[in-house]
C-alpha cells in the first residue's frame, strides 16, 4: 500500500551537507538535529558521525543555542526565566548551560519588562473587583514564567 511518502535515502556527506543548512538558518539543539536525522532515517552511527562533525565545525553548539534562545525567548516573547528553563529543559538542555544561558537577562531589563507587561495587561483588563482583577493579572504573569515573588510584589503595587 502506498501511502505517497516517499523516503529519500541520504548518504553521510549529503546529509551532513543538510544538517550544516539546517543549523546555519538558526542556532539548533542537540534535540533538533538528532530528530532531523530520524527523520532522515540515518542510522546511528552516521548520525553520531554527522552529530560530531557538526560541532567540530561549529554548526551544533549548545551552549551558543541556550543563549540564543534566552535571548529570543525574552526580548520578542517577554518570557519570564521560569518559562525559558523548561523550554531549555524541554530541549534536553543541560543544567549548567541553562545557568550559563539565563546570565544573557540583565536584572534591570527584567524587572523593567515585567513591569511593562503588568502596566499594559493591567490596563487591559475589564473588571471592578479588586480581587479578581489582581488574579487575572497575576495569571497573566506567572504564565509568562516570571518568578511568584517578583508577581505578587507587582501585582500588588500596582492594583489598589
Amino acid at each position: 500500500m502506498n501511502t505517497g511518502q516517499t523516503h529519500k535515502s541520504y548518504s553521510v556527506k549529503e546529509a551532513t551537507i543538510k544538517l550544516m543548512q539546517f543549523c546555519a538558518y538558526r542556532d539548533r539543539s542537540h534535540k533538533e538535529v538528532e530528530e532531523k536525522l530520524r527523520e532522515m532515517n540515518m542510522i546511528p552511527a552516521a548520525q553520531e558521525q554527522i552529530i560530531i562533525q557538526l560541532m567540530q565545525e561549529d554548526f551544533l553548539n549548545e551552549e551558543r543555542f541556550a543563549r540564543s534562545f534566552v535571548r529570543g525567548k525574552f526580548r520578542i516573547k517577554k518570557w519570564g526565566r521560569i518559562k525559558i528553563r523548561q523550554g531549555l529543559k524541554f530541549r534536553e538542555i543541560s543544567y549548567p548551560i541553562i545557568k550559563l544561558a539565563l546570565t544573557e537577562i540583565e536584572e534591570e531589563a527584567y524587572l523593567h519588562t515585567l513591569e511593562e507587561l503588568a502596566i499594559k495587561k493591567q490596563k487591559a483588563i475589564k473588571e471592578n473587583n479588586l480581587f479578581k482583577k489582581k488574579r487575572k493579572l497575576a495569571d497573566f504573569l506567572l504564565q509568562k514564567g516570571y518568578e511568584a515573588n517578583l508577581v505578587y510584589d507587582k501585582v500588588n503595587s500596582l492594583v489598589k
